[in-house]
């Protein structure tokens, strides 16, 4: 069985940025800056013949090249704090993607995902994080933005089980193509 979820890169310079940002924070475990992406779907455990479906249901997306940006820091888990992370602006066409990506793993025989979706990047995971520090590490962090940056593709990644996340490897690319 494979851990497995579906996400999109995020460029060197933006996780360079995203990277000094990292520190000033009680039982924060930060996330490897070769570990940041915006998370599109979970999918858990699968054995080699869901791989295997789930890959060709993803393959028979089609979707144009987009891009996005980050935006704002924030956190996830009002009165106990559990992650970090930095926001990803409204965007139609990720949203679409993202859609996209939800039909094909029902195709594919997923259950629907139950959580709405929240385009992030995820910067820290904490243990006992305490509410006053996370609202003033992201109060002082709130005006993070970046430029632009092109969405050419997307990425079935697997990860093995460990503290924080990763490491996570790519499994297979999916191109977003312009469409005639």
């Amino acid at each position: 069985m494979t851990r497995l979820f579906i996400a999109l890169e995020i460029p060197d310079d933006i996780s360079t940025d995203l990277a000094f940002m990292q520190g000033g924070l009680e039982n924060a475990r930060w996330v490897e800056r070769s570990a940041f992406h915006v998370t599109l779907r979970f999918i858990g455990e699968a054995d080699g013949v869901q791989e295997a479906t789930i890959h060709d249901a993803l393959g028979q997306i089609k979707a144009k090249p987009f891009s996005i940006s980050l935006a704002g820091i924030s956190s996830f888990g009002n009165r106990k704090p559990r992650s970090v992370w930095a926001g990803v602006p409204e965007n139609e066409k990720l949203y679409h993607l993202q859609e996209a990506i939800e039909r094909a793993c029902i195709k594919a025989g997923l259950e629907p995902e139950q959580r709405k979706f929240t385009p992030h990047v995820t910067i820290a995971r904490l243990k006992d994080g305490i509410r006053r520090q996370v609202e003033a590490y992201t109060a002082s962090h709130n005006l993070f933005r970046t430029d632009p940056f092109d969405v050419t593709r997307f990425i079935l990644f697997s990860s093995k089980p460990s503290r924080g996340g990763g490491p996570y490897v790519a499994e297979q690319t999916y191109p977003l193509e312009e469409i005639s």
